[in-house]
């Protein structure tokens, strides 16, 4: 795969349009497009870069790694109920780590992959439903967990960006 990947189209969610779960999925979507965009125009070195001393596993491609991850244990197999192996292993959460053939193409083609199974695994439900794995979590809960979940994340990729090239923010 190449070494780079390139931007995704961000939009902010109109806010006079859309009941509620369509506005948590658009600002969900821009986030995550925003997560996509730090990684973008990045080598694999940069990109797999590590460079905080208090979180020695956590890169730009680690966070996206997790965001994936994330995605496809609340959304699809959570919320969703989806039948689809988890991409934690008991405790442990070794989405942070990076494989060789990690790359920001790779990556981001597989968390973008997740928004595709986020998606149908989400389709037909409301805010107020319960989830369909456990029926612990209302969708509504579980939209808003991923959202300031993305979110914070998103921080941390702004700061790893501008760590690995000197880009800030947009």
């Amino acid at each position: 795969m190449s070494n780079t990947s390139s931007k995704a189209e961000r939009a902010w969610p109109d806010p006079l349009s859309g009941d509620e779960l369509t506005v948590q999925l658009r600002f969900l979507d821009f986030l995550r497009a925003t997560a996509v965009n730090k990684v973008a125009g990045l080598s694999r070195e940069q990109a797999a870069a590590a460079p905080l001393p208090s979180w020695p596993r956590m890169s730009a491609l680690g966070v996206l790694k997790h965001l994936t991850a994330v995605e496809r244990w609340w959304l699809s197999i959570e919320a969703g109920g989806a039948d689809a192996p988890s991409l934690w292993a008991g405790s442990a959460d070794p989405s942070w780590d990076l494989a060789g053939e990690d790359d920001p193409a790779s990556v981001v083609a597989a968390y973008r992959a997740e928004w595709e199974r986020s998606a149908a695994a989400l389709a037909g439900l409301t805010p107020g439903d319960r989830t369909r794995r456990g029926g612990a979590f209302t969708v509504r809960w579980v939209l808003a967990h991923v959202v300031q979940e993305t979110a914070r994340h998103v921080g941390h990729l702004d700061a790893l960006r501008e760590l690995a090239d000197g880009e800030v923010g947009e």
